[in-house]
């Protein structure tokens, strides 16, 4: 009988303790539930500021990507223009070098046609020369070569090469009274000033 008593009391000690650690299980998950929803809400606000900091980091790019988009399209913009201006220079001045190497040897037809002769045969060579030269100063005018008018038009220092002063009474201040060298324009561009004498 007393060892009945003894089993019964080590079952009801074994069941005791069974219930005691259920309820420690038991215990130890609802802490474990009350922590995961406590801190449920700080993952959440976590994951919004990790994604609102991701948002802003694209956006700094995308705004990155299209300045330097814009910067390149402008930068294309403004070499397609400078390379049409190029080409329409080149076009419009293409005879400049040409026209360059000519001034020279118009300029020893010029000097050359000044000569006074009694020869016929001096004559006739120097009218055979005239021809030549005005042949040359056709060509030349039709490529937009222009002489540039000198005498009697006030100095300019973009068309005139001042080399000497005068007095004369008969021009006024500031006025081109002589030409020592033809100067000439192609087009709207100065070749080569004209050298000239200017009154006081």
């Amino acid at each position: 009988m007393e060892q009945k008593n003894n089993m019964t009391s080590e079952m009801e000690q074994s069941e005791q303790n069974q219930q005691e650690v259920v309820e420690e299980v038991f215990a130890e998950e609802q802490a474990d539930k009350q922590q995961n929803e406590q801190s449920a809400p700080l993952n959440e606000e976590n994951q919004e500021v990790a994604d609102s900091s991701k948002v802003a980091e694209l956006e700094a790019k995308l705004e990155e990507a299209e300045n330097r988009y814009l910067r390149l399209q402008a930068d294309f913009d403004n070499f397609r223009r400078r390379s049409r201006l190029d080409l329409e220079a080149s076009a419009k001045y293409r005879a400049q070098s040409l026209v360059t190497d000519l001034l020279p040897a118009i300029d020893n037809f010029e000097r050359a046609m000044q000569l006074e002769t009694d020869n016929e045969q001096a004559k006739s060579l120097l009218k055979g020369m005239d021809m030549v030269y005005q042949s040359l100063l056709g060509a030349l005018k039709k490529e937009g070569v222009e002489q540039i008018e000198s005498v009697g038009q006030e100095f300019d220092p973009h068309r005139h090469q001042a080399v000497m002063q005068d007095n004369d009474e008969n021009y006024g201040s500031n006025i081109v009274v002589a030409e020592l060298q033809k100067g000439y324009m192609l087009k709207d561009r100065v070749i080569r000033p004209s050298m000239v004498k200017v009154n006081q």
